[in-house]
């Protein structure tokens, strides 16, 4: 396709839908049942560990304690059970050990050892140690050590059996670390994907007539695939174009013909003779320049430019059909659009409403996000719903044995149809509150930056 002419055509900023792709959606699954494997390994394994860290954590705890204990029953002994006592550690000072001795414990025998590797100086105290039951169904590491003035020093260490803190603490920085990893890979798994959903959604507007310049980027595989997509589009593009001129151009030159079997129709004696070839010319006149009009769809180009809707169609329908159409607009409707495409459009289906409701009825209300629709309704038959599909197709009539005694050619609605795809509108059919049909318009909104017509 030839320079200039592709830069005519327009270029549509792709928007992506926000919904993610099968393929991120498996990955994030996969993803997360891996985190919960290791979570789950990550607890057996510090559930396994954590009775023995937590024994020595105790056992540190009450090393300190005693060796603080002794130093501070020197220097204020009045003040050491309120001083060393805290949430964990409850400390008392009596004439005899709270606890008793009882038979050798295998748990009670351990800390002792770490208690003893913590502070070996201990070695050679009075030491007692016990385990007693606590509130919650939990147990208490309990000891007494004999002071230097014969007195006792009791201390209580809660929750000893408690197998859990470590355990948990370590399942929350699993899965904290798992989340991180989740969320880095969706997000390495959407940039890697993003030239495929640029491909999928160039084919889709593609299919829609539009030309979309796909951006070479990603794995040498994926920019070769998007220029075969640019020069596929051009190749596509340049023979369409070439398709509708040449027929634009035969239509055109069957006009000069058709204007000489006119002025040879007056000529002709017979009045009913001459009448009949004078309409019979006048229907091939106007069925050209429908197809006219349909075949320039196929590659017209506009700028988009800011309007107001109100002023745009209330012009319209005065200068085309005065006294044939009702408008009424909601206040502030104006955007950035395509003029010249938006009105053809309802230039043909305000026709058409008039055709077959005798009156047109059009509203402009707004849809939200800055987007604005515009319903045409009539007062006609209607058409029936399983129709709605069919009347895009070009030179579909709905009744064909009365094709050829109803005025119209089945190209206003097609006409309208295609506009609205190579601009990015859309085109929906109901049944209006008359019974008849109600055609409803989706005004295109011209991207940000778009310069160019399509």
């Amino acid at each position: 396709m030839p320079e200039p002419a592709l830069r005519k055509r327009k270029t549509t900023t792709l928007r992506h839908r926000p919904n993610l792709s099968r393929l991120a959606v498996r990955a994030a699954t996969l993803l997360l049942l891996l985190a919960a494997v290791q979570a789950l390994a990550s607890l057996l394994f510090y559930n396994a560990i954590d009775k023995e860290t937590l024994r020595e954590d105790h056992a540190r705890r009450v090393a300190e304690l005693l060796v603080v204990s002794q130093r501070m029953y020197d220097v204020a002994p009045e003040a050491l059970a309120q001083t060393m006592s805290t949430g964990h550690l409850e400390v008392a000072l009596a004439t005899q050990p709270h606890i008793t001795q009882g038979p050798p414990d295998e748990v009670v025998g351990e800390i002792r050892g770490h208690i003893l590797h913590w502070e070996p100086a201990l070695g050679a105290k009075a030491l007692m140690l016990g385990i007693e039951p606590s509130h919650g169904g939990y147990r208490d590491l309990v000891g007494a050590m004999r002071l230097p003035d014969g007195r006792w020093l009791n201390f209580r260490s809660r929750d000893i059996s408690s197998s859990w803190p470590i355990a948990l603490r370590a399942a929350v920085l699993t899965l904290a670390t798992a989340g991180l990893c989740l969320a880095l890979a969706l997000w390495s798994l959407r940039v890697m994907t993003r030239p495929l959903r640029e491909l999928t959604d160039a084919a889709d507007a593609i299919g829609q007539g539009q030309f979309v310049p796909v951006r070479e980027s990603g794995p040498d595989d994926l920019r070769s695939l998007a220029r075969s997509m640019n020069a596929m589009q051009a190749r596509i593009a340049a023979m369409l174009e070439d398709q509708a001129r040449s027929f634009e151009a035969i239509s055109h030159d069957l006009r000069t013909p058709l204007s000489r079997v006119t002025i040879a129709a007056d000529l002709i004696d017979d009045a009913e003779i001459g009448g009949l070839v004078r309409d019979s010319t006048s229907e091939m006149e106007a069925m050209l320049m429908s197809l006219q009009q349909y075949l320039r769809a196929q590659h017209l180009t506009a700028a988009p430019e800011t309007v107001d809707l109100g002023a745009a169609i209330s012009d319209l329908l005065g200068g085309t059909f005065p006294g044939q159409a009702r408008l009424e607009v909601a206040p502030g409707a104006i955007l950035k659009t395509y003029r010249e495409p938006l009105l053809l459009v309802l230039r043909a289906l305000v026709e058409n409403a008039i055709h077959y409701g005798g009156f047109a009825e059009v509203h402009v209300l707004p849809e939200g996000d800055g987007r604005w629709s515009i319903t045409v309704e009539d007062n006609g038959p209607g058409i029936p719903e399983d129709q709605f599909e069919r009347i895009l197709a070009p030179f579909y009539r709905i009744d064909e044995a009365r094709a050829r005694d109803t005025a119209g050619f089945g190209l206003g609605i097609p006409t309208a149809h295609r506009l609205l795809q190579r601009f990015g509108g859309t085109l929906a059919f109901g049944r209006a509150d008359t019974g008849g049909l109600s055609v409803r318009v989706m005004v295109p909104v011209a991207p940000e930056g778009d310069v160019s017509g399509a």
